[in-house]
């Protein structure tokens, strides 16, 4: 009778299962964590890729969609061949506002972003915290007491407003103490003061109601390429220093300790996250008008695909954002021909049911 002998115990443990004998000699086997990060990062860039794909996608509707609908062939052909009949079509009217649409959709997602990192607001968003009133009440000013005219003659206000709606609504709410609920509180009386100061300057100077009443909408249909020009500098700044802000952004939000435990900053990481958004947020609404709810949907959207990591997070936001706005801005022509419907309103249409819905989930989730 054989008997079954046990596996030899050493040092109070059992034997080692045998080594995989497909693993070459001397090469350590790669552990769950190894293969499950290597995982999320093919996911997260396949992502990232996708995402390119779709922006391409709005991009080329935008070009073909309007009042004379073209295919995506003769759109191209308008777009590189200067002896098309769409050319004129394609360079005077539809990529000047495509291009528009890109930078402010890329800048607004990702200055919502930034501000929800720096703020640790859910709800942070260029216009419910202020931030667009601030660029309106500026640029207003500027119209009706100083003259201005164009995106060069307010661009500097705007830039002003925007600096200083988001230091006062910062220090407001509390500063490093800052809440989600005081600093939306915060952005929530500001923002009403100043549409309201708004709306009596335009009551009283007919000439500036004339020139703003199109550009408080929001819109994309009077872009120009010499305003893409000068806000294309303002909006790569800002793109390139929120992307870099990213890991010390990450590391802010554990806490100023475990920041500086780090080799974080903090004191220098809110000051050049307030930069970004000043760069970012004055230069899109300058541009193009107060826009709500692109800062506030894209990185909610976001968040669920990439999680809290904003070294995957704010890329996805520069790529999804242009989608959202450029996406809006198509819509707004399909749905208001012969007109069309300016993309401030498409987006608010889009964006206050989500807002509704995010408010009432989050209760769902505390109760």
């Amino acid at each position: 009778m054989t008997l079954l002998k046990s596996p030899k115990v050493q040092g109070g443990s059992a034997a080692q299962p045998p080594a995989d004998p497909e693993r070459p000699a001397g090469q350590p086997e790669a552990g769950a964590g190894d293969r499950s990060g290597r995982g999320r990062f093919a996911s997260r860039a396949a992502g990232l890729l996708g995402a390119l794909a779709l922006l391409l996608l709005v991009l080329v509707l935008s070009l073909a969609v309007g009042a004379r609908q073209l295919s995506p062939g003769e759109a191209w052909s308008g777009l590189v061949d200067g002896g098309s009949p769409a050319y004129t079509v394609v360079h005077e009217m539809r990529l000047p506002r495509t291009v528009l649409g890109l930078l402010a959709g890329a800048a607004l997602g990702l200055a919502g972003g930034v501000m929800q990192a720096l703020t640790r607001n859910p709800l942070a968003d260029p216009g419910l915290l202020g931030i667009n009133a601030g660029v309106a009440a500026a640029v207003v000013s500027a119209i009706s007491f100083f003259g201005a005219a164009g995106y060069t003659g307010y661009i500097g206000f705007a830039f002003l407003g925007a600096a200083a709606v988001s230091v006062v609504v910062y220090a407001v709410g509390g500063g490093r103490a800052a809440t989600p609920a005081r600093l939306a509180l915060a952005g929530t009386a500001l923002n009403a003061a100043l549409i309201s100061y708004v709306n009596a300057v335009q009551l009283l100077d007919t000439a500036s109601l004339d020139r703003m009443r199109f550009w408080t909408v929001g819109s994309l249909a009077r872009a120009q390429d010499d305003v893409n020009l000068m806000a294309l500098p303002f909006v790569l700044a800002g793109v390139l220093l929120a992307l870099a802000l990213a890991r010390p952004l990450n590391a802010l939000a554990l806490g100023d300790d475990a920041a500086r435990a780090l080799g974080s900053r903090p004191t220098l990481t809110r000051a050049l996250a307030i930069i970004a958004v000043t760069l970012l947020c004055g230069a899109a609404t300058a541009a193009c008008g107060p826009i709500v709810f692109v800062g506030l949907m894209v990185p909610h959207m976001v968040r669920s695909l990439t999680g809290p990591d904003l070294r995957w997070m704010l890329p996805y936001c520069a790529l999804l954002a242009p989608v959202l706005m450029v996406g809006a801005d198509v819509l707004g022509r399909v749905l208001g021909r012969p007109a069309e419907l300016q993309v401030g309103i498409v987006t608010v249409v889009l964006g206050g049911p989500f807002f509704l819905y995010y408010v009432r989930r989050r209760k769902v989730a505390a109760a």
